[in-house]
């Protein structure tokens, strides 16, 4: 029987080696985890709800489920996360919360206010109003394993992975990390349906609970694997976390050239000017802690080098 972790009582608000094991798992093994809604879980309870101070305690945003222990994993290794499927509940929300998003007034904290969207998610589509219907696009917004150190809010991100944000992560797709600690201490969470570039206005995703069926698998890790990277049916990705956003930009387009070089033969002067040419790149968030940029290639142009 596939065996499924609940979130109840196993909701963390920080990626840490310090917190006991939920659940473990076996490389190769399928299962099953539960991810609560970007706000305290039970709260968006009906269309046109408008949430409240009370209903959101930031930093404490981003529950994600965990630590779930990957066995025999060692610091060292590299754990790839393969994401099988998402099922998504049936309300989730956005909305715009003074001091978050894009353009946040630090000073005074007023901006647009406190507003909620509530919207129906079924079929398929996001129905954001009677008119207007989005395709749904699902995504696992809080993806990592326990920093080197101490931990990490899961408002935050870094080269364990966390709060990335990054609209690749969704089924159908391979991510990898660097496992830092025995066991590696994997945590999920932060589900969206739905997310537009640059996470713009803070809970800029349509925050929705969601549960994953996901598989892990272990491998040696690459000598300069630092940040994530992401595999799909068509590309190879890169990320950077960091702030300013030209950081997070050189980071992923540096973790690129080495993924290049290391595996696929090129050199890194060549790979350097071939991402001239054929990168494909974008910042996914800019309200975390820190940006997270993506670098992609596609696969189609690597299989030349290899003839």
């Amino acid at each position: 029987m596939t065996q499924r972790v609940s979130k109840a009582g196993n909701i963390k608000y920080a990626l840490s080696a310090n917190d006991a094991f939920v659940a473990a798992v076996s490389p190769g093994e399928t299962f099953v985890v539960e991810c609560a809604i970007n706000a305290n879980d039970g709260t968006i309870r009906h269309l046109g709800q408008q949430l409240t101070e009370a209903d959101v305690s930031l930093p404490f945003v981003n529950g994600a489920t965990g630590p779930i222990e990957v066995k025999g994993a060692k610091a060292g290794d590299m754990l790839k996360l393969e994401i099988l499927g998402m099922e998504l509940d049936t309300l989730g929300f956005t909305a715009l919360w003074p001091g978050i998003g894009m353009f946040p007034d630090w000073v005074r904290q007023k901006e647009f206010g406190m507003r909620t969207h509530v919207v129906e998610v079924k079929d398929g589509v996001v129905h954001w109003s009677d008119k207007v219907k989005l395709p749904v696009r699902p995504m696992i917004g809080v993806a990592g394993v326990a920093p080197v150190h101490g931990g990490v809010l899961t408002v935050d991100n870094g080269t364990h992975g966390g709060n990335l944000d990054v609209q690749e992560i969704t089924p159908g797709n391979t991510v990898m990390f660097r496992v830092n600690h025995d066991g590696a201490h994997l945590f999920l969470g932060d589900c969206h349906a739905l997310q537009g570039d640059g996470e713009a206005n803070g809970m800029g995703a349509i925050e929705i609970a969601a549960t994953l069926t996901v598989r892990v698998t272990l491998e040696e890790a690459p000598a300069r694997l630092a940040h994530p990277r992401i595999e799909t049916p068509t590309h190879i990705c890169t990320l950077g976390c960091a702030r300013p956003l030209e950081d997070a930009m050189r980071i992923a387009f540096q973790e690129m050239i080495y993924w290049l070089e290391d595996d696929y033969g090129i050199p890194a002067a060549e790979g350097y000017m071939l991402l001239g040419q054929i990168a494909e790149a974008r910042c996914t968030q800019v309200v975390n802690p820190k940006y997270t940029y993506i670098c992609k290639v596609d696969k189609s142009v690597l299989a030349q080098f290899a003839g």
